[in-house]
């Protein structure tokens, strides 16, 4: 087929509204005809109660394509044999005068091709000769003109023809481009993965040396190592997040989210960012709750985040909600070089960054702002910017739509101390592919002091396991969701487990299919994963 419409344009529909445009067109023609004498006033009559009819038709065709959209092939042929009838009789009956009502035909069989594809352009072409040859054999003005007849005959065969080899043409063209887009798209993906395994399995040994007794020159060097993995992460993320919106694998799941709880909770994980950067963050936000998707707008509030922090060092930042209506903005101000005016119009752009003279090299890819807009459409939010050369920028996601609390929330429960020593003696399964990795992974959690049993891939088990932590992707021979299965089983008891993965993490959710094991995107912060061993612990015991 040619025709690529997507799936919310409908092109019966489209073809419609066209018929709709075309019938009052002639109409008025053959009034104007009739006005100018130039047409027989009974064969006037004929041809507009011929017209007016199908104008009628047209009208009722478009209700009937409005009650039941979609592709309807009987439909389609028979509004095909009406169009094609009532511009047969008009031009044979209506002479010389009615000969610019070709037009119309051609219009038509280009418009059938373009829209419903090769085989309906061929049945088109084949209607449209037809239509020539009944009207070159019925009307006496068309059988005086015989090189007439030969144009207009090979006009209506060489147009469709022609279309048919551009169309074809770009068809080729535009798969070809898709086939690139899905290469690159799997480069990135795979590409992502195995770069995140050795900055993974590095950031564990760096978290491994801070517990360690070191002198202040080399808790520096560790912090400028911590530093250096944070900004790779970042990229790695970046290039996940691109890859999973081309893929067309991100998918909006709303729900009440409440703000400020999300919003502290998105300063505190960068804190350790914030100090490297010099920034003090102050929050303004009401207790509210918005309709949204936690991960899609978490991605969007750490990209903003994200660029406050990298253009504004050393400069005080206040993240402030304001409500608009029914709606609410979340608008991050920051104080520093800000934009300039000739570059706003460009900055949602991919990989545009805004560089300007004896400018330092400021890290990134200029994706940030990209996947932010790309997200916010995902859930019908806006983002805007507002910047002020030598001043600063505001950054704002506008359309949050306000939502009630749910009606059951569980009490808030009082922090506790993720110290180390709340891990003592608990027995973990630890599974991973890598050997580097498995070995950092190991001795981090031996330093938090758990008993760690390692394999790399399917384990064999004693029965009082406390905790499966595995990566997803093992190899040909099993997944991680195999290995957490075949360890349930040994130990006959649904035992705890999480997942690390350098993969899109919502198509790692949906191969696992259970919403009770916690995943986590590699590299991994020491910290989110020490935070949750001692979560799932606490659970455990109150169990």
């Amino acid at each position: 087929m040619l025709a690529t419409a997507s799936p919310t344009y409908d092109v019966e529909r489209a073809q419609a509204v066209v018929r709709l445009v075309i019938a009052p067109i002639a109409i008025g023609y053959t009034l104007l005809m009739h006005l100018r004498s130039a047409i027989d006033p009974t064969l006037a009559g004929w041809i507009l109660l011929l017209e007016s009819l199908f104008l009628a038709a047209s009208l009722a065709l478009w209700i009937d394509i409005r009650r039941r959209p979609g592709n309807h092939p009987a439909r389609r042929v028979l509004t095909m044999l009406s169009d094609y009838t009532c511009i047969t009789v008009t031009i044979a009956f209506g002479g010389e005068p009615m000969l610019p009502v070709y037009a119309i035909l051609i219009w038509v069989t280009v418009g059938y091709g373009l829209r419903y594809g090769s085989n309906y352009l061929l049945l088109a072409t084949v209607l449209a000769t037809l239509s020539l040859l009944i009207i070159a054999g019925t009307s006496a003005y068309w059988q005086s003109q015989p090189y007439l007849i030969v144009t207009l005959l090979l006009t209506t065969l060489m147009v469709p023809a022609y279309m048919h080899a551009l169309l074809k043409r770009s068809r080729l063209a535009a798969e070809a481009e898709q086939a690139a887009n899905r290469a690159k798209s799997q480069f990135l993906a795979q590409a992502s993965h195995d770069l995140r395994q050795p900055i993974h399995s590095i950031s564990l040994f760096t978290a491994c040396l801070r517990d360690s007794n070191l002198d202040g020159e080399q808790h520096r060097l560790v912090e400028n190592i911590d530093k250096s993995l944070n900004s790779v992460a970042r990229l790695f993320r970046t290039i996940l997040d691109m890859y999973s919106l081309d893929s067309g694998k991100v998918v909006a799941h709303m729900e009440p989210l409440p703000l400020q709880g999300l919003l502290r909770q998105l300063i505190q994980q960068n804190l350790e960012a914030a100090r490297w950067a010099g920034v003090e963050i102050r929050l303004h936000c009401p207790d509210v709750h918005v309709h949204a998707d936690q991960g899609l707008l978490t991605t969007m509030l750490q990209n903003l985040l994200t660029n406050a922090l990298k253009y504004a060092p050393g400069q005080p930042m206040l993240i402030g909600c304001r409500r608009r209506g029914a709606h609410l903005s979340i608008e991050f101000y920051d104080k520093g070089r800000g934009i300039a005016e000739a570059h706003l119009e460009n900055i949602f752009e991919e990989f545009y960054r805004v560089r300007q003279t004896r400018d330092s090299d400021v890290e990134g890819m200029g994706l940030g702002l990209t996947i932010v807009r790309r997200l916010g459409k995902l859930m019908d939010l806006q983002v805007r910017i507002r910047s002020v050369e030598g001043k600063g920028t505001l950054a704002a996601i506008d359309g949050l739509q306000l939502a009630s609390a749910p009606a059951r929330q569980a009490a808030a429960q009082p922090a506790r101390p993720q110290a180390p020593s709340m891990l003592n003696g608990l027995r973990v399964c630890l599974i991973e592919d890598d050997h580097n990795v498995l070995l950092a992974t190991a001795t981090l959690l031996k330093k938090w002091g758990c008993m760690v049993d390692t394999h790399t891939s399917l384990p064999d088990v004693a029965a009082d396991i406390d905790l499966v932590v595995t990566d997803f992707d093992l190899g040909l021979e099993a997944s991680g969701a195999d290995c957490i299965a075949h360890v349930r089983a040994l130990a006959a008891r649904q035992v705890p487990a999480i997942i690390m993965t350098g993969h899109d993490v919502r198509r790692v959710q949906e191969a696992v299919g259970d919403d009770q094991i916690p995943i986590l995107s590699k590299p991994v912060q020491p910290a989110e994963l020490r935070s949750l061993l001692v979560a799932l612990r606490l659970k455990a015991r109150a169990a």
